[in-house]
């Protein structure tokens, strides 16, 4: 076991999209050697059970126009519980760093002198979109890719730039872009992107139960609503989104028989 799980205190962990199998190896470690878990809710049960059974877990998960714990109370409890001789990991879907506000809680932990140590994750974009058979990039369709958050604060608009998003060379993933959907539509159209530019949206990626809607930049807001998609989703648009296609649901024992696989190695 390396040292660093001797001296760090809290472990900012991405848990990845979903499924437990995509854990990093180091992800893994820290889960099973916490105290305490906070996680959020796109943190699965296959995942928690990884941990130690007398680990505490603390749920502080938010969705969209729900933050039973804001922000800055999740931080400061991290700080509470932080503690020499004590593994407090922070569990967080995807990557921490890429809309996960990672840096935010590592911010007020390095202003508390509290040592810790960030552990990246995968994130949806690749995670979810790899498994309908999405690429992020191919040669001739998508020379660049960019990750953008389809939410707004309150009532605030989307603060977007436009134009410079309505790059037909570009594969554009949004986060969090359900509700706004038929907006993002509208002024991505208005900026110069296609009508018929491919795209779709996946919920539940990498879990059983996974659903996918594909269609075309002017027809998806109508395709999802249509197919009652709910968050959570990711919607990629762009030429490579031609390439999306329904595998059908995931086997719901591929977690079990990775959790078995787990504690059957942790006795070897």
């Amino acid at each position: 076991m390396s040292d660093r799980f001797e001296t760090a205190q809290v472990y900012l962990v991405g848990a990845g999209p979903g499924d437990p199998e995509l854990l990093t190896v180091k992800a893994l470690r820290a889960i099973q050697q916490a105290d305490i878990l906070v996680y959020d809710r796109l943190v699965g049960e296959d995942i928690l059970e990884l941990a130690p059974a007398e680990a505490q877990r603390i749920f502080v998960g938010k969705e969209s126009g729900c933050h039973p714990v804001p922000q800055h109370r999740i931080n400061a409890l991290l700080v509470g519980l932080a503690g020499p001789g004590r593994t407090v990991v922070r569990l967080k879907g995807g990557d921490p760093f890429i809309f996960g506000r990672g840096s935010e809680e590592a911010e007020e932990l390095r202003s508390h002198g509290i040592p810790y140590e960030m552990i990246p994750g995968i994130t949806a974009a690749s995670g979810c979109l790899a498994e309908v058979g999405v690429p992020l990039t191919h040669r001739g369709m998508a020379t660049s890719v960019r990750l953008v958050t389809g939410h707004r604060c309150g009532d605030e608009p989307l603060g977007l730039n436009w134009k410079s998003l309505a790059d037909p060379d570009t594969t554009l993933v949004l986060y969090m872009a359900l509700a706004n959907l038929p907006e993002i539509s509208e002024r991505l159209i208005e900026a110069g992107l296609s009508p018929d530019t491919p795209a779709a949206a996946v919920r539940g990626g990498t879990m059983p139960g996974q659903q996918l809607c594909t269609g075309t930049l002017a027809d998806l807001p109508r395709r999802v609503d249509e197919a009652g998609l709910t968050p959570p989703a990711l919607v990629v648009i762009g030429r490579v989104a031609a390439f999306a296609k329904d595998r059908g649901n995931r086997p719901a024992d591929i977690t079990a028989d990775f959790a078995a696989f787990i504690r059957e190695a942790g006795h070897a």
